[in-house]
């Protein structure tokens, strides 16, 4: 079905790289890029399979400093299957590649309810008759550890052999990203390699680091049919298994690979490469492995069903499909966190930033077990974050903002500028907010799941050290007669400093500000509610002192938030700041996103105007409804009307480059819950970033999972304006004609398959029959309770006014 399938036709080196990190294919355990099976990695192919959570940390000389980085790993290549034919009164030809044959009616199709990728193409090779390839590949969902490639040949008009090499390669780096060409990319070490009788490769490495080991078996076969000939050998830390298979006109030939990976992470193996042999010797031929493959997704799409007409939601599709195979049912297994990129590339070395934010508001509502997992990993990381707070001489938590392997800052200390071929010093590790993005998670998985055992506990720790963390930050301005943050970049990496001053850093981001009251006041709220004796041993716990909690209450009142010319200002002095001639670069510049780069190679820096790369203030639209919004602003004092709202958002909106992919999705969302027409633009734009790689790019080394998840989560909550608070799920339905009709269906409370269907100016609600409680749905002018069984049919107000609607902090 088309609306299941996306096709590239025609070999285009040039768009290589983008075809294979759109069409990867992963489980939640592992993932491999959907590059060629016959070449290695240059600069066209980058070949890729990562592993969640496995990372390995190297040394460099980068402008004359040792730098440190640590990188998600690329493991061995186990995709690796080339071939070549004789005709049966000829020489052996040379080895296929599509960059030196022709071929003809080459396409690449991406099933995504089977989750297959499908190659099919042909060609003449020299002298002998065409060659009909079909192969298929898959990542296997039920079994996290398995994949397979089937390659089916067909000779149509001669006779012969076909040779095949089916390898496991060890001898590679991480390559996928061209700029960190400067830095050591080497992480496997103590490659060995060895056969299994009668058909199958091993291999086994370690990382250089970190010490993680993996083992692959690699299993090929002739479905139906013995070889020729097969015989084993090792070459370069490459196991080979070649076979040579008779062909003929109206015979085809099947070649089924199949391989077993494991590490040394893995729960309940001892020995990860006796796993993967006793793995791969057990496996089922390829078509039972795709039927079993093909089930477990079955039971994935029914739980994240997604409804929207058109190629809006054609895209939606495949952004829950990238989504589902980065962070799976198996995820729930893994101390692994939310990879900006997905397991899809090398960019920002797979660290875990706060994309979070945008993942987790989906995933609570579908798989709350798969949010659990990432929200312990970050539990598990608070003692670091305690660290790290305390070597800066803070209280609580200092989460970094990039995280790898144990939680530590990965930050880079150095970033490439490739315009001007510069080193700059990166400050982005002043994002401190990224703490209260785990926080504002913390209590939205709560509130869509009521796990209460996991909020008073776990949750409530992270909570608490955060809000301690802001409650030391903040700093009393007698002057101001206000609390301030200092030294902070917030959601705007444009902006790090200061124009000419010596240290990084601004002042009373507002942003950063906000949130921080917001963390503070739910700390201390969950407080109030934890029962006594829970709350003495929290106390016990965190070493918290009763006589802190007073100044919480203070800052939390009376952080401060600057303002100018009528509009909320991003940070303390921005007003000052030049004004760009934004026509001029435009008119200058085919894409001015990365206004950053551009700057800095003309000898000029961004931090001197008015630019924003993304949302920063706007972003407190897309985290919290109007209401919430006021009212958070209410309590720290200051007036936050409708129409100081809408002159903040043009502000902003005719100085930001959009120089990230989550940029037009928070505008798209800000502006339609103002009932704004443009909110169509940004949505779109946001639907086509990875696939039209707006970026210039950046999608071809890896997708950008945070924008991917938010689009989705732009259905869900923006479209409805469900807000899941105070026991209930509270509709705002959105009025966006180019999205006026979509169904999905969502996991509350107990709930499966809760079906919410937007058509035809009705909203229609149906909670499935069990034993659960009624759901209470609360709408601007009315509060309904479904029962478990019922359908709920509510026709929505046709004016875009909304009556008034009562919020409690």
């Amino acid at each position: 079905m088309p609306e299941w399938t996306w096709e590239w036709d025609g070999y285009d080196p040039a768009a290589e790289q983008l075809r294979e990190s759109l069409c990867t294919l992963g489980n939640g355990y592992f993932a491999t890029r959907g590059a060629v099976p016959e070449c290695r990695a240059g600069l066209v192919h980058c070949p890729g399979t990562y592993a969640a959570g496995c990372y390995n940390r190297l040394q460099s000389a980068v402008a004359g400093r040792q730098v440190v980085n640590e990188d998600l790993v690329n493991l061995p290549n186990w995709l690796l299957l080339r071939f070549r034919p004789r005709p049966a009164d000829g020489a052996w030809g040379p080895w296929f590649s599509p960059d030196t044959c022709t071929v003809l009616d080459y396409r690449h199709t991406l099933d995504l309810r089977r989750a297959l990728l499908t190659r099919t193409f042909r060609y003449r090779p020299g002298d002998t008759g065409v060659l009909s390839v079909e192969q298929t590949r898959l990542v296997h969902m039920a079994d996290p550890h398995l994949a397979a490639l089937r390659t089916v040949f067909t000779a149509e008009d001669w006779s012969g052999e076909i040779a095949i090499e089916s390898c496991l390669d060890g001898d590679v780096i991480n390559s996928n990203v061209h700029r960190y060409r400067s830095l050591d990319r080497r992480h496997l070490t103590q490659v060995r390699t060895g056969t299994y009788e009668p058909d199958t490769v091993w291999l086994h490495c370690r990382t250089s680091t970190s010490d993680i080991g993996f083992a692959m078996a690699a299993r090929t076969v002739v479905a139906g049919r013995p070889p020729a000939s097969s015989e084993f050998r090792s070459v370069r830390h490459r196991a080979v298994h070649r076979l040579a298979i008779p062909i003929a006109p109206g015979r085809p030939v099947a070649v089924e690979k199949t391989v077993a990976l494991h590490t040394s992470r893995d729960t309940a193996v001892s020995d990860p490469l006796e796993a993967a042999l006793d793995g791969v010797s057990m496996t089922a031929a390829f078509a039972d492995l795709m039927d079993s493959h093909a089930a477990a997704w079955e039971q994935l799409w029914r739980r994240a069903e997604i409804q929207v007409p058109g190629q809006a939601g054609r895209v939606l599709r495949l952004h829950l499909f990238h989504l589902l195979q980065t962070l799976s049912p198996h995820t729930a297994d893994l101390d692994v966190g939310v990879p900006a990129r997905g397991l899809h590339g090398e960019a920002y070395r797979g660290h875990v930033f706060w994309d979070e934010l945008f993942v987790l508001p989906y995933l609570n509502l579908h798989f709350p077990e798969v949010s659990r997992a990432l929200l312990t990993y970050r539990y598990r990381r608070l003692p670091r974050a305690c660290r790290a707070a305390a070597a800066t001489g803070r209280a609580g938590a200092m989460y970094p903002w990039q995280s790898g392997s144990d939680g530590r800052e990965e930050t880079q200390q150095l970033h490439l500028n490739p315009r001007s071929g510069s080193w700059l010093p990166d400050h982005s590790r002043l994002q401190h907010h990224v703490g209260s993005a785990i926080a504002y998670n913390v209590w939205q998985y709560y509130e869509a799941t009521g796990d209460t055992e996991f909020l008073h506990t776990r949750g409530a720790e992270m909570l608490l050290q955060i809000a301690r963390f802001w409650a030391d930050t903040a700093v009393f301005d007698p002057d101001t007669d206000r609390y301030r943050i200092r030294g902070v970049v917030g959601p705007d990496e444009y902006h790090d400093s200061y124009p000419g001053a010596a240290e990084p850093g601004l002042d009373d981001n507002t942003y950063t500000n906000v949130m921080a009251a917001w963390v503070l006041t739910r700390a201390l709220g969950l407080l109030r509610r934890l029962p006594a004796w829970r709350r003495e041993e929290l106390f016990d716990r965190v070493r918290l002192d009763v006589g802190e909690l007073p100044k919480w209450e203070e800052v939390s009142r009376r952080l401060r938030v600057p303002y100018h010319q009528g509009v909320i200002s991003q940070f303390e002095g921005y007003d000052d700041l030049a004004e760009l001639d934004w026509a001029a670069y435009r008119a200058r510049y085919d894409n001015i996103r990365r206004l950053d780069r551009i700057l800095e190679a003309e000898g000029d820096a961004v931090n001197r105007y008015k630019a924003s790369k993304q949302a920063d203030i706007l972003m407190l639209g897309y985290l919290f409804s109007p209401a919430e919004l006021r009212q958070l602003f209410r309590r720290l004092g200051y007036d936050l009307d409708d129409e100081i709202w809408r002159r903040t958002v043009d502000y902003y909106l005719q100085r930001t480059s959009h120089g990230s992919t989550l940029s037009e999705l928070v505008h798209g969302l800000v502006l339609a819950r103002a009932r704004r027409a443009e909110a169509w633009r940004y949505v779109q734009e946001a639907l086509e970033a990875d696939i039209a790689d707006i970026q210039g790019g950046t999608t071809g080394e890896g997708i950008h999972l945070g924008a991917m998840a938010g689009t989705l989560d732009l259905v869900q909550r923006g479209l409805t304006g469900l807000e899941v608070r105070e026991d209930a799920l509270w509709l705002d339905p959105v009025p966006l004609p180019a999205l006026s009709e979509y169904g999905f269906s969502l996991r509350y409370r107990g709930h499966w398959g809760v079906g919410v269907r937007r058509r035809s100016g009705q909203l229609e609600i149906g909670v499935p029959d069990s034993e659960e409680s009624p759901i209470r749905v609360v709408l601007a002018d009315r509060a309904v309770t479904i029962a478990p069984g019922e359908t709920c049919t509510l026709v929505l107000p046709t004016s875009h006014r909304r009556p008034p609607r009562r919020h409690d902090q």
